[in-house]
């Protein structure tokens, strides 16, 4: 049965002109300068070491038979394999994974994890397709770029509207190419095939505890404390959950086709039970208002947990609230932090605040090639103390 369709383009965001590439370039010229490294650092580390784009001609159900554009960029294993997502989203670019891989690797490097940056996509419609579809699209895109990626290699990871299912599929592929079972070749996976307890929530519990600990360092109360979460889907859904549970209003959240919005704070637990598998609640509401106006809505804290780009030089000086937490990878544009800046509202950055995901990931990793697997609690523990220990 097909998944109900949208238009993933026209509704999810308000993003800008895709110019993200070239943003990361300009930004890691600036750190390699404050750091006094010489040029050839930067001129080394600009540019993805290796970047596949790849053809995947995919039978849909109809019988007809459509080609996919994949791609995988690896910007630098100096430390280890590279370690990043699999996107399937209809925005995807090149310009978008090679900037995603390579702050990936800062991400990595900021959180001591022994690996490099990656980043893959295929352009596609995720809910325009069946669950047959899917699949083969996912076991497609591991044929593609089998020569390149594994455990020693290159390790992916669920990203925008990919899941442990989808994983699933990539490792059984995989493991037919390679003819031996490979766990460690992809993390995000389930529990069955040799996932880690923890990872679906582990990068909602790293921005998390990243804002509790913001608000230990500010001395305001998290109890009652306004927020707005942009983004509904795993990251969203978990961290509202886990804020309401903590006393926080979450007074807006947003999702691909829209916000809600109430002063008073949502009713949380009745949204989870009836969004759908894509993290869509907006559908029903009659109330329903747009990104854009959810995003300048007044809050103490605004967590943009969707698509890159959201907050920019249009409505940066729109925005009402004291700190932004990214739990999206790369939310606010390099014009928009200055706007920010200039007007002392705290960003906590993406490679900092939504790195629970890779951490969790790490810990899979090791999991599968130790064959032996970690309770949740300790799995927890690690990542509060790993995830603390940056800040």
């Amino acid at each position: 049965m097909a998944i109900e369709s949208l238009d993933l383009k026209k509704n999810e965001g308000v993003k800008e002109k895709d110019n993200s590439f070239s943003e990361f370039q300009e930004i890691l010229k600036e750190a390699v300068d404050i750091l006094n490294y010489p040029p050839q650092v930067f001129e080394f580390l600009k540019k993805p070491m290796r970047f596949l784009e790849v053809s995947i001609p995919i039978r849909m159900d109809n019988g007809q038979t459509e080609i996919f554009q994949g791609y995988r960029a690896q910007h630098n294993d100096a430390a280890g394999p590279t370690k990043g997502g699999i996107r399937f989203h209809p925005d995807v670019t090149p310009e978008d994974v090679k900037a995603l891989a390579g702050w990936m690797s800062l991400k990595c490097g900021i959180t001591d994890l022994p690996y490099g940056g990656a980043k893959g996509g295929i352009v596609c419609d995720p809910r325009k397709m069946s669950l047959d579809e899917l699949e083969r699209l996912s076991r497609g895109y591991v044929r593609a770029v089998s020569q390149i990626v594994g455990p020693t290699k290159d390790i992916p990871a669920p990203d925008m509207y990919t899941n442990s299912q989808i994983m699933a599929w990539m490792l059984d592929e995989y493991d037919h190419i390679r003819e031996f079972d490979s766990p460690g070749f992809i993390t995000g996976k389930p529990i069955a095939l040799g996932g880690s307890k923890g990872r679906e929530t582990a990068t909602s519990k790293g921005v998390l505890y990243t804002l509790q600990m913001v608000c230990e360092l500010k001395r305001i109360p998290l109890t009652d404390m306004r927020v707005i979460i942009q983004g509904f889907g795993n990251v969203g859904s978990y961290l509202a959950q886990y804020l309401y549970d903590l006393g926080a209003k979450v007074i807006g959240i947003g999702d691909a086709l829209g916000g809600l919005y109430d002063e008073n704070g949502l009713d949380i637990p009745y949204l989870l039970e009836n969004r759908d598998s894509f993290g869509i609640i907006t559908n029903r509401p009659t109330n329903r208002i747009t990104n854009q106006e959810l995003l300048e809505k007044e809050c103490d804290i605004l967590i943009p947990a969707a698509i890159s780009g959201v907050i920019n030089k249009q409505n940066g000086s729109r925005l009402n609230c004291n700190i932004v937490i990214e739990a999206a990878n790369g939310p606010t544009t390099k014009e928009a932090l200055k706007i920010l800046d200039e007007r002392e509202i705290l960003v906590v950055p993406d490679i900092l605040a939504n790195s629970g995901g890779v951490i969790v990931s790490y810990f899979e990793w090791c999991q599968n090639n130790q064959g032996y697997y970690w309770t949740e609690e300790t799995v927890d523990t690690r990542l509060k103390e790993k995830n603390n220990r940056q800040l």
